[in-house]
């Protein structure tokens, strides 16, 4: 049986299936609403002899890469969320830290291990962070981009739900279809950054203990039993 007050899941898939399929074994009344979809670009591996580490902050990456990404597996791979580095994993990479918080925390640690020269294989749109006297080489390989919302959105929306943002750009587009009216719905941010681009307004917003869908989905349980619906 589900709860009835609706979980708005606006992530891309992959990701947006199994995060509503993690819901719904929770009880929660979760509706696929994704606002971006990923796609591969083209790109070339340069030689990893010219890097200590290489860098995975989404599994976009990894997934999305293709075969030059096999031309990198000598490198040791650092991933931001388990998520992450399993996909890294199943793409035949050795993952030899695996971040809890996010990539700025990640990147503290591996200053801490003297790794300077560091491949980010990333997304064309991605945030920004300390390289910590470190060499970042920034090399996008998926794009990440808005999609029409879905046809039901504005009436989903004009009631009372909870919505989980997973991105700071989600955040934001999420912000800017609801508009000031606002004061009605729930939002649960994966990270306190993401929160910030949200803005404010809302009748709860809370922000997840870890970057990961169980700790999103537990804040969100927590939310419609506080009665945020």
């Amino acid at each position: 049986m589900t709860i009835g007050l609706p979980l708005i899941v606006t992530r891309p898939e992959p990701g947006n299936a199994a995060t509503v399929e993690q819901a719904k074994k929770l009880g929660l009344d979760a509706r696929a609403m994704p606002l971006f979809a990923a796609r591969a670009l083209e790109w070339l591996a340069p030689s990893p002899k010219n890097f200590d580490a290489l860098l995975l902050t989404s599994a976009f990456a990894a997934k999305l890469a293709g075969a030059s990404l096999a031309k990198l597996s000598s490198l040791p791979v650092y991933a931001v969320g388990a998520a992450t580095a399993r996909a890294a994993e199943d793409a035949g990479l050795q993952v030899v830290m695996t971040g809890s918080t996010d990539a700025q925390r990640l990147l503290d640690d591996m200053a801490s291990q003297d790794i300077r020269t560091i491949l980010w294989l990333c997304g064309r749109d991605r945030s920004k962070f300390e390289a910590r006297g470190a060499a970042i080489t920034a090399l996008p390989c998926y794009a990440v981009e808005p999609v029409s919302h879905p046809a039901d959105w504005s009436t989903l929306t004009a009631s009372p739900a909870i919505i989980l943002a997973h991105s700071a750009r989600a955040a934001q587009r999420i912000s800017d279809l609801i508009g000031d009216e606002r004061g009605h719905l729930a939002l649960v941010a994966i990270s306190s950054a993401v929160a910030a681009a949200a803005g404010e307004g809302w009748r709860a917003l809370a922000i997840a203990g870890q970057p990961n869908d169980a700790a999103m989905l537990a804040e969100a349980g927590a939310l419609w039993h506080k009665g945020a619906k």
